[in-house]
């Protein structure tokens, strides 16, 4: 390939069974295959019910979107192949947002400040098809549809959901992305022995294109560095979900993305934009894709986090009920439950030592992570220490620092402990205090029904987690 040749992303056939979808995509003669597989799904019923026509262009969202990681080998050009009848104003415009800002720390990490993605080529006007209206689903005996990574941000949202009476189903993902399918599911089934959701989901998801040399053998790409772990999930996972919402009838898709998704790890000089790790997590992108979904798919579906009014402070002493179950949860991305020497297990280990029992968090970590040499630089990334923060799911800076205050004030020990005893000698945690103990009552993202039941839980976990706090630094 010469460096003026023009390169092209295609969507090839796509094939369906009754529990299982699977796509092949071609960039240039470079060929990457995906499949999901359902085990609550009954493709033929859903086409059936809905229309062939409707459930293509289901479909095609799930595989188009899917297709967003291999737009890391920069094509210039995104053919839809045989789908082009799918394509809209509306769909290019999002597919192409998502993808510049979901994908800008992979951009800054292979210093490409201007690509933006491939131009999405539009279809003939004779494969132009009629504008479809939105599915009007099914409706179900559960409202909520809830999901699940199988982290302690899972575990407090089945737990506000059951103290509040409301009834939910769970729903998981598991993808090659993250290695061995049956133990991702294995790891979630240890979490769900602490809940009663009304059915579970499972999606298993396998791919070719994680892991594989394309980076090294083909250098004429000009990609020096693959994304990582959970840039392969949302916006794609959020799609592929949406035949379960139309098999059984789900109003509501409720996630648990918490108020510090929002912040960005850093500006990016050279372009003058916000990079945000976690921006697949944000308000932003909560409500694109929320509008989208309502107005081209799938009518009265309300996509939102069941966390978003609350801090880290927060959740965590939300957790303080349920702290015998931590040892169930996970939330590597590198090896799991935990490979304890990543910024992810570091900032949850700091974390739980601060605000849960140190019985628990003995039962759930094998080593004292503030003593491993490899987190020291993730610690100082993390305080705010370094170039940007940790690329990853994390707290804000300063949450951080109040986390680490309160393990110096409980006397907690280990070299991260003393290294940030170096940095900061003195630390004024009223405002931060204040900051993170704060509950968001006027949030409009989540609907009101659920709203009012969970946040007296929420205002009264925040007061809990007040007083802890005033209680060591006063």
């Amino acid at each position: 390939m010469s460096s003026s040749a023009k390169t092209t992303l295609k969507l090839d056939s796509l094939t369906r069974s009754r529990h299982q979808i699977s796509v092949c995509y071609w960039l240039n003669d470079l060929r990457f295959t995906t499949s999901y597989w359902y085990d609550t799904v009954d493709f033929h019923f859903l086409e059936s019910h809905y229309g062939e026509a409707a459930m293509r262009r289901i479909y095609f969202h799930i595989i188009a979107f899917e297709a967003m990681k291999i737009a890391c080998l920069k094509p210039d050009i995104f053919d839809l192949g045989d789908f082009a009848d799918c394509y809209s104003p509306k769909f290019a415009a999002l597919w192409l947002e998502l993808f510049d800002k979901s994908y800008r720390q992979w951009r800054y990490e292979n210093n490409l400040p201007f690509y933006k993605g491939p131009a999405i080529a539009p279809p003939k006007t004779s494969a132009t098809s009629e504008k479809q209206t939105p599915i009007s689903p099914l409706k179900g005996d559960t409202e909520v549809l809830l999901c699940s990574g199988g982290g302690k941000d899972s575990l407090v949202m089945y737990k506000l959901l059951e103290r509040a009476g409301i009834p939910f189903s769970s729903y998981s993902h598991a993808s090659t992305v993250y290695g061995q399918v049956a133990k991702q599911f294995s790891l979630i089934e240890n979490l769900l022995q602490h809940v009663s959701p009304v059915r579970v989901h499972r999606n298993y998801g396998f791919g070719d294109y994680v892991d594989n040399p394309v980076a090294q053998l083909y250098p004429e790409y000009g990609i020096e560095k693959m994304p990582e772990f959970d840039f392969f999930c949302p916006p794609p996972s959020l799609f592929a979900l949406l035949p379960i919402v139309l098999q059984y009838g789900y109003q509501y898709i409720a996630v648990g993305y918490e108020r510090s998704a929002d912040e960005s790890n850093l500006v990016w000089e050279e372009t003058g934009e916000e990079i945000n790790h976690q921006w697949f997590k944000s308000t932003e992108s909560d409500r694109l894709l929320r509008n989208y979904i309502n107005e081209e798919l799938i009518e009265g579906v309300e996509y939102f986090s069941l966390l978003r009014p609350i801090y880290d402070a927060t959740i965590f002493s939300l957790l303080q009920k349920d702290s015998h179950a931590l040892r169930d949860t996970h939330s590597c991305n590198i090896s799991k439950p935990w490979c304890e020497r990543c910024a992810k297990c570091a900032y949850v280990y700091l974390a739980c030592m601060a605000y849960l029992p140190e019985k628990a968090v003995r039962e759930t970590f094998k080593n004292n992570l503030f003593d491993l040499p490899e987190n020291q630089i993730w610690y100082r990334e993390l305080l705010g220490l370094e170039k940007h923060k940790a690329f990853e799911c994390v707290g804000e800076i300063e949450e951080v620092r109040l986390a680490f205050e309160i393990c110096r004030r409980k006397g907690v020990k280990g070299k991260a402990i003393e290294m940030f005893a170096r940095e900061f000698p003195k630390l004024d945690c009223t405002e931060i205090l204040e900051k993170y103990t704060d509950v968001n009552r006027n949030t409009s993202e989540i609907p009101k029904a659920i709203l009012n039941k969970i946040l007296p839980q929420m205002e009264e976990a925040a007061q809990f987690s007040q007083k802890l706090i005033l209680d060591l630094i006063n």
